[in-house]
């Protein structure tokens, strides 16, 4: 059975070029626009790894990995925020927050793949 992957995203076209490399990589993909709908989405749904923008409308990543990895429902689920703040600051605040991989964009597909595997791996291991 495919592993489902939550996309976070509030730009469309960048969402659908994620969606469309984990689709051809093997994954369901479900997404989401905006923190808010992030959070929801993760709980009703809980994916097998979740893809996070940090710059998001009504809730931003950090605050949604923050939620996520701090309820006991949901702290199992690997987060690797993908975004376009490159500085070593905002790296250290989501790997604070609790994110498992922080990768920028703009992002080689064959990256995004690999980190997911990996993230995947560790919890089927």
């Amino acid at each position: 059975m495919a592993a489902r992957i939550l996309a976070v995203d509030d730009s469309p076209t960048i969402l659908e070029m994620i969606k469309a490399i984990l689709v051809a990589g093997g994954y369901e993909v479900i997404t989401a626009a905006d923190g808010q709908e992030a959070l929801n989405t993760a709980r009703a749904e809980k994916p097998d790894l979740i893809l996070l923008d940090v710059m998001l409308p009504k809730l931003d990543g950090y605050r949604v990995c923050r939620l996520l990895k701090f309820d006991q429902n949901y702290k199992h689920i690997p987060i690797i925020m993908l975004t376009a703040k490159t500085e070593e600051q905002s790296m250290a605040t989501g790997l604070r927050t609790g994110a498992d991989q922080y990768l920028t964009k703009p992002i080689e597909p064959e990256v995004l793949l690999s980190s997911v595997a990996q993230e995947l791996g560790k919890v089927a291991g």
